[in-house]
């Protein structure tokens, strides 16, 4: 694994894609060695599942060193350890992972708005590329004028095999996300409490959903894309539905129904209270629109006030709105003027987005 990692570096090299100062440019000669700091302790085992795990590490450990070469022109960039909440059972609660992006131009000395950018996939993490296009993303938000934390919350590959099996699908990964912000919001004084905001897609927009529903004082408002909303509907046409509730809450659970209601927030959509925003796609075949229309029509049922756009088979499926058309720029500017009338962003703060 080092001489493959090592083998990149020196493609880097030829290819003059070189770091923007000299810190990072020693960061990337180090790459070879970062598994040996961040990863597995003793020798690596040869079966599949050491090397699967071994593989992962390694590609988290090259997009850690990724995120500060994309950023670096227009954000601090941190990657941090935190506690998850205390557990009920007085255990040792959970060690999490995120990253943190401040704006190079922000005035530390004023209140500035937070965006808590959660990411999508059962088993995902915070990617600089890849289809939810992280990287962008990110840089855009920065652009806007807003300080970013993107937590790897429990279930997130790239930390080992421990932390992906401690997956808990629509249950603490919730509290995990909520302890990114609280973080933020302590350590850095120049962010206001009250100026905090949810971005999410798929996984993510479920994510983002549960907080806004049961943490309103949190938050000032949400962006949830293509979210996951509904397990019950959604166990009909997702075969591994069930095991995704088995691995978080056991096999009995993934037997229960209400267990796949308490895990959705379509169940909890009456305690809103805060604005909300919320896209889907007619032809999205990995969050089917039948989910999202479930979760408006509970909104509507309930009286409350939400914002919602349905897009009619838009090109590029269930990430339509993060690659690089001009459909998903106007998606995202519309995004980006929902988080503003909220958040409000100093302009001073912001480079001026791409998608404008």
């Amino acid at each position: 694994m080092p001489g493959t990692l090592a083998f990149n570096v020196c493609c880097a090299q030829r290819l003059n894609v070189k770091p923007v100062n000299p810190g990072l440019r020693l960061a990337c000669l180090a790459l070879p060695f970062l598994i040996s700091v961040t990863g597995q302790q003793g020798p690596v085992s040869d079966s599949a599942d050491a090397s699967e795990n071994d593989l992962d590490r390694a590609v988290k450990a090259t997009d850690d060193v990724l995120w500060r070469l994309e950023m670096a022109e227009v954000a601090e960039v941190r990657t941090f350890r935190y506690t998850g909440l205390p557990s009920r059972k007085g255990k040792n609660p959970m060690i999490l992972y995120s990253y943190s992006f401040i704006p190079r131009k922000m005035d530390r000395t004023r209140k500035h708005p937070l965006i808590v950018l959660i990411h999508g996939g059962v088993h995902g993490n915070h990617m600089t590329g890849g289809p939810a296009n992280g990287a962008n993303i990110v840089r855009e938000l920065i652009e806007e004028g807003y300080a970013v934390v993107a937590p790897d919350y429990r279930g997130s590959s790239g930390y080992g095999a421990a932390y992906q099996k401690a997956i808990d699908y629509g249950g603490k990964e919730n509290d995990d996300v909520l302890g990114a912000r609280n973080w933020m919001i302590e350590r850095y004084s120049f962010l206001d409490a009250g100026r905090v905001g949810l971005v999410g897609w798929s996984h993510g927009g479920m994510i983002a959903l549960f907080n806004i529903f049961q943490h309103p004082d949190a938050y000032a408002c949400a962006f949830a894309g293509e979210p996951v909303s509904d397990l019950i509907e959604r166990r009909k046409y997702l075969k591994s539905m069930p095991r995704t509730i088995a691995e978080s809450a056991g096999e009995p659970a993934a037997a229960d129904e209400e267990e796949y209601r308490r895990r959705s927030p379509v169940t909890y959509a009456a305690k809103l209270t805060k604005p909300l925003l919320i896209h889907g796609n007619t032809n999205d075949e990995t969050v089917r629109i039948v989910e999202v229309r479930k979760l408006i029509d509970a909104l509507r049922a309930a009286g409350r006030t939400f914002e919602s756009k349905i897009y009619e088979d838009a090109p590029g499926g269930h990430h339509f709105n993060r690659i690089d058309t001009e459909l998903a720029r106007e998606s995202r500017r519309e995004i980006y003027t929902f988080l503003k009338r909220h958040l409000r962003p100093d302009p001073a703060a912001a480079a001026g987005s791409k998608t404008r």
